[in-house]
């Protein structure tokens, strides 16, 4: 996975929701990689199996699971994103949730951006496994 646009800027420069906001699709995607690697299904049941990866629960389990792996910068991207003020709240599930599936994804953006491919993997293969684990 490498970035598509070439661009001068500092991903630490960005604000966590920008991060995050790049997070989701990049975590969106490879729960989708991942899914149709497993089997080839239909559309409607993939969707419904992507849900059980993507949604707060699952992406704040994630984000306990990997924590302890986390270097110390990771971990400040984390924090960042799970801590910054959102207009949002969320309507199926608990805003503790919902600020660590946030600081997942800021994490996640930041080293899409900061071109960290093998990082993304292994962490979302630590993700992954805590979602399988739990279900």
């Amino acid at each position: 996975m490498s970035v598509f646009v070439n661009s001068d800027f500092n991903p630490k420069q960005l604000s966590p929701q920008t991060l995050a906001f790049m997070g989701d699709t990049v975590y969106d995607l490879l729960v989708r990689e991942y899914l149709i690697n497993k089997a080839n299904r239909p559309v409607g049941e993939l969707n419904k199996r992507k849900v059980n990866y993507v949604k707060c629960e699952a992406q704040s389990r994630s984000a306990d699971f990997i924590m302890s792996d986390l270097t110390e910068t990771e971990l400040s991207v984390y924090k960042r994103g799970r801590n910054a003020f959102t207009k949002n709240t969320p309507k199926n599930s608990d805003v503790a949730d919902y600020h660590s599936a946030t600081g997942l994804e800021a994490l996640f953006g930041y080293l899409y951006l900061n071109g960290e491919n093998d990082r993304i993997k292994e962490l979302f293969s630590k993700c992954v496994e805590a979602v399988d684990t739990a279900t």
